[in-house]
């Protein structure tokens, strides 16, 4: 792929990128790398090798440079995933509350392991570390078109709910 592929991507999503670059002083526009990563995978549902291109090259980076916060941050994913990514935090203050029994019986209830989607593709369920809320764990995060969000101390019946409407929603 040229640059110049790499640069439609991003002219096609013009006028959120704009935005978010007027966040920022054009000689710190590299700051805006976390957002731009961020609207990447909200368009596609993960980031492609084509968005860390255009992301590094609108930002005078380095693709690795990029590509290496793909890795990093639990946020962002290199590889397509379900509708919702259920992150369920199983550090260990959370497992002391039950997290890691919690995130096997919802693993179990939904015919995935950990990492794995749901056979109707709208939830990959992962493990992650910290969403800072020991206090009310067992917790998970979702990421799906619509941003984060919270659902903090849970039980298998209050995972399944959500689980049932969200997949309840890619059915019709």
């Amino acid at each position: 792929m040229t640059g110049r592929e790499g640069a439609s991507f991003l002219e096609n999503l013009r006028p959120e990128v704009d935005t978010i670059l007027a966040k920022y002083p054009v000689e710190h526009k590299r700051a805006a790398v976390m957002p731009l990563l961020f609207l990447a995978q909200r368009e596609e549902g993960f980031i492609s090798p084509r968005a860390v291109r255009a992301i590094a090259e609108k930002l005078d980076l380095d693709p690795t440079q990029v590509g290496g916060l793909v890795g990093f941050y639990t946020l962002y994913t290199s590889r397509s995933l379900g509708r919702h990514r259920m992150q369920i935090c199983t550090d260990l203050p959370c497992a002391l509350r039950g997290a890691e029994e919690f995130a096997r019986q919802v693993c179990q209830r939904l015919e995935v392991r950990p990492g794995e989607t749901t056979a109707d593709l709208a939830i990959t369920v992962e493990e992650v570390m910290c969403l800072a809320a020991c206090h009310r764990a067992p917790v998970f995060q979702v990421q799906d078109r619509d941003g984060l969000h919270y659902h903090e101390s849970q039980t298998l019946e209050t995972a399944m709910e959500w689980a049932n409407r969200v997949q309840g929603e890619g059915a019709g």
